[in-house]
């Protein structure tokens, strides 16, 4: 049924806009007879719309991968460059959900360690709404900030690191074998994020798993047995991952070049001094408006990336 659901959900919008094609060839037709050539300018308005409508029905067919329709858990680590790079985590933060907001995704913070000075050390969000992880598996890597330092009080120029890990949420039809033994379960007094309540009481959860040495982390709700879901939700969907890069020895496909966070292994360049321009290394798809990127305008970065991935190895993964 959830794959009828889904199949439904992505042959409806297809039938719309069929049907809008056939209307608009029916005026299109009556315009001729009448010898009517007032009506041209209103059906290229409309064949304009329409034709935007398609393009965006094609890109979202690119996002055929099993779990590419769903949610998204998306973690960043601040890498090389200290107080500048916690701080360029948290930009990197507000950037997607300032995109997450665009797309009207339901943004969820779950855990985070702060930045001695700024920033975070690692944050970890919950991105829920359609095809959240199709999108933002893109921007799975290491991404590189060059500005001039808020923190320097020479204001030189300073290159911080961060990096950005996305895996799909699963359901619960997906089974994922946990014995208990494998878990150590640690409550602490969670962080000023996570606003007064939680900090007068022991709510958040950290829970880790003995044989692969994963930890996760969730402090962003009321309750201690809240914060214990969320967190076993973010275990699970963590180990399943790590189960399918096993199963296909491609641990490079599904994690990016995240293998250092440091000088040439970013995919992405952020640089506000000395010009400003926003390039990915990937596809060499660049703009000068760095705000607006950092704003949340990261579609069409998203887009030339998933794109050049049709029909490579590197995308089958979110078939098995």
């Amino acid at each position: 049924m959830q794959r009828i659901s889904h199949a439904e959900q992505f042959l409806a919008p297809w039938e719309g806009l069929i049907s809008q094609l056939e209307d608009l060839g029916e005026l299109a037709e009556m315009g001729i007879a009448d010898g009517d050539e007032s009506m041209a300018e209103e059906i290229e308005a409309e064949v304009a719309t329409l034709r935007a409508q398609f393009d965006d029905l094609a890109f979202q067919a690119i996002l055929g991968g099993r779990y590419d329709r769903g949610n998204a858990i998306l973690s960043i680590n601040a890498g090389a460059g200290g107080t500048e790079a916690c701080d360029w985590a948290d930009m990197l933060f507000r950037m997607y959900q300032m995109w997450a907001d665009r797309k009207g995704y339901k943004f969820e913070l779950l855990s985070f360690v702060e930045g001695d000075a700024a920033g975070f050390s690692s944050v970890t969000a919950r991105v829920v709404g359609p095809m959240a992880y199709g999108y933002l598996k893109a921007e799975r890597g290491v991404h590189r900030l060059v500005r001039l330092s808020p923190f320097d009080a020479a204001k030189r120029r300073h290159t911080s690191f961060a990096s950005v890990d996305v895996i799909p949420e699963i359901g619960e039809e997906v089974e994922v074998d946990i014995p208990a033994e494998d878990l150590r379960v640690d409550t602490y007094r969670a962080g000023s994020a996570g606003g007064q309540h939680v900090n007068k009481t022991d709510s958040a959860v950290r829970i880790t798993h003995l044989p692969t040495g994963i930890v996760v982390s969730c402090q962003n709700e009321r309750s201690q047995h809240a914060n214990r879901r969320s967190a076993m939700g973010v275990l699970r969907a963590k180990l399943f991952e790590l189960e399918r890069q096993k199963r296909r020895q491609e641990l490079a496909a599904l994690r990016g070049e995240q293998s250092k966070i440091d000088f040439g292994s970013q995919i992405r360049s952020y640089v506000m001094q000395p010009y400003t321009m926003v390039k990915d290394h990937r596809t060499n798809h660049e703009t000068a408006n760095v705000q607006t990127v950092l704003d949340g305008d990261l579609d069409d970065f998203i887009r030339a990336y998933l794109q050049s991935q049709v029909g490579e190895s590197g995308e089958a993964d979110d078939e098995a």
